[in-house]
């Protein structure tokens, strides 16, 4: 009876990858994706899963680092209490912080204004061998702006530029550069944690009831909420036009945190294994280099231990008289 081959780390993996991608190949309905699913797992099993992952992010980004060929640029977005910043700090716990630079866009400032909707995230791309994580990104310029149109008369636009087109002119840019930087190495994973409006509740009455969490809770969170329809609506519009094979959306269901966590470390070490990273080797020159060098330390080392005997033997010798 022949024996199945071992299964592969991305075959693994997929169960909790592919049934949230959407790459744009198909139709998309936002309500079609269950905001609770658990993917067949408990919390135990889903801890387990994100333990692993952890220790093959960390061993990748090592090699994407020392490497230096491509860059990763992870996209979250995300509800108010979507848990995007919770999701951020346990995916990356134990991962070498040199290696990973975050940037949590928030109300533009008069200088970020004052340029392109795009420019303040353009400045913060990754460099090659880095992972880069926009924690909000420049998507709340097709989202915030579109649910409230005042903020989009902040940006100063020529009048004869805002016109019943500009969310599908945005759009089309976005994914124009969104390739252009897959074209130069970027790896672009793009995250958006659906949660239901009901969990959204549920953690917005935990901020409140823990004086820790305090802090997080803004009325400005509350004023959202009452927009949570049309924002679901501008999501979905999001998905769907900038949804690529370069840079697709994952639909992450969120109300259970543990298993947010499952699908967002599953992808990235997915993506990274598909690179096929590994440390550079070195030339024949090198290595003849290395060698010398080798044989000089070694040398270096052998005259240490003679003068350590030398001084030793005349101690000795001293001691007797």
């Amino acid at each position: 009876m022949s024996k199945q081959p071992p299964q592969s780390l991305a075959d693994h993996l997929n169960p909790f990858i592919a049934p949230f991608r959407h790459d744009g190949s198909g139709e998309f309905h936002l309500r079609s994706h269950k905001t609770n699913a658990k993917g067949g797992l408990d919390k135990d099993k889903a801890e387990k899963i994100i333990e692993a992952n952890r220790k093959r992010l960390s061993d990748s980004q090592e090699k994407l680092y020392a490497q230096d060929r491509w860059s990763i640029l992870l996209i979250f977005q995300g509800m108010d209490a979507a848990g995007k910043d919770s999701a951020i700090k346990s995916v990356f716990d134990g991962v070498n912080p040199q290696g990973c630079e975050v940037h949590s866009f928030k109300q533009p400032s008069p200088l970020e204004l004052n340029h392109d909707f795009m420019w303040r995230c353009m400045i913060a791309l990754p460099q090659r061998g880095r992972i880069g994580i926009f924690n909000r990104s420049y998507y709340e310029e097709c989202l915030v702006t579109r649910v409230h149109p005042e903020f989009l008369a902040k940006e100063n636009l020529p009048p004869a530029l805002v016109t019943k087109n500009i969310w599908r002119e945005r759009f089309e840019d976005i994914s124009a550069i969104e390739r252009y930087l897959a074209r130069n190495g970027v790896i672009i994973l793009k995250f958006f944690l659906n949660i239901s409006k009901q969990e959204q509740r549920a953690r917005f009455l935990d901020r409140l009831d823990q004086p820790a969490k305090n802090w997080k809770f803004s009325m400005a969170d509350i004023t959202e909420r009452a927009w949570w329809s049309r924002y679901q609506a501008v999501y979905q519009d999001i998905v769907r036009h900038t949804s690529t094979s370069q840079a697709p959306w994952h639909v992450v269901p969120a109300d259970h945190k543990w298993f947010a966590r499952v699908v967002i470390g599953s992808t990235i070490v997915s993506a990274l294994e598909n690179l096929h990273l590994r440390f550079p080797r070195a030339d024949k020159a090198s290595l003849a280099e290395f060698r010398e060098v080798r044989k000089a330390l070694e040398q270096e080392g052998k005259g240490k231990a003679n003068n350590r005997a030398r001084a030793k033997k005349a101690s000795g010798a001293k001691a007797a008289k």
